[in-house]
């Protein structure tokens, strides 16, 4: 017999996947942040999707196109390598590290206002992101382990900044395993993503990630064929995919919350909504880049 007065779980596995929400923005406004040309442009990269490339994949080192194409997943090939390794002949990834963190503080300074910039409350999550992620392992993950090896800043708001993006690279490997074994190209990934409502537009996904409109549909005849897309968008097959990856991701992303714990892993939700309201509200993502989510 199964008594009824068993405990609750110590840990609600949904608080995975809050705290993932309510921190992310703290790192990816930067991706549409005029600071990021800014400061990166200055080092002679052409604004865009080659600053947007060298900045992310730098803490990997002058890495080739193809290695920037597998991490990152979801963009074009051909897109890439229009923008590396050429992004290496113009700026080291030193200086690309450097200039990128110069424009996180910029970015979160403008949007959050000087003084939440300076808050207590920064100090506060920064400490609790850098407290997440020890002992987290680089395992399998190099987009992780190429931020996990550059030193935490010691300015709260740029520790804040560093933690968010160790833990978004950390649980971006893991979902790119998760897609793999699910059978999902990049493109497929994408389309299906889409397709939730959650992700980009169809229209910004076709822009930012550089992909054309015939391989766009050759890509979802491909996932009709599968059964996992229809004219209505995804099937039922489809959805419950999702749903698995989605799940799955969650669970390859659990170690440094339950290393944190429920408490304090509650207490970065609430911290990091917070601060992730003010960015958004603040115009920190711009319209008809989203969807529904």
């Amino acid at each position: 017999m199964v008594s009824v007065d068993q405990p609750e779980p110590a840990f609600d596995p949904a608080l995975v996947g809050r705290a993932h929400r309510a921190i992310d923005p703290l790192h990816s406004h930067l991706y549409f942040a005029p600071e990021q040309d800014e400061h990166l442009g200055a080092l002679g990269l052409r604004p865009g999707r080659m600053v947007y490339f060298a900045g992310r994949a730098a803490p990997m080192g002058a890495v080739a196109a193809g290695v920037v194409t597998a991490t990152f997943y979801n963009f074009s090939p051909s897109l890439v390598a229009h923008m590396i390794p050429r992004a290496w002949t113009l700026a080291s990834p030193e200086q690309v590290r450097a200039a990128r963190l110069d424009a996180a503080r910029a970015s979160l300074t403008r949007l959050l206002g000087e003084e939440a910039a300076g808050s207590p409350e920064v100090a506060e999550l920064a400490g609790l992101l850098r407290e997440a992620c020890t002992g987290l392992s680089a395992e399998g993950r190099p987009l992780y382990a190429g931020h996990a090896d550059l030193p935490w800043p010691e300015e709260p708001l740029l520790a804040l900044w560093h933690g968010a993006s160790l833990l978004r690279e950390h649980r971006g490997d893991g979902h790119v395993a998760v897609l793999v074994h699910a059978g999902l190209t990049g493109l497929e990934a994408l389309i299906t993503h889409c397709a939730t409502g959650r992700g980009f537009t169809v229209a910004a996904a076709k822009a930012t990630r550089g992909w054309s409109d015939e391989q766009w549909d050759a890509a979802c005849a491909a996932l009709a064929d599968r059964g996992l897309l229809d004219d209505a968008g995804l099937t039922e097959e489809g959805a419950e995919l999702r749903a698995r990856i989605e799940v799955q991701t969650d669970a390859l992303a659990a170690d440094p919350w339950l290393s944190l714990g429920a408490e304090k892993t509650g207490r970065v939700v609430e911290l990091g909504k917070g601060l992730s309201r003010v960015l958004t509200a603040n115009g920190a993502f711009g319209q008809g880049i989203f969807g529904r989510g």
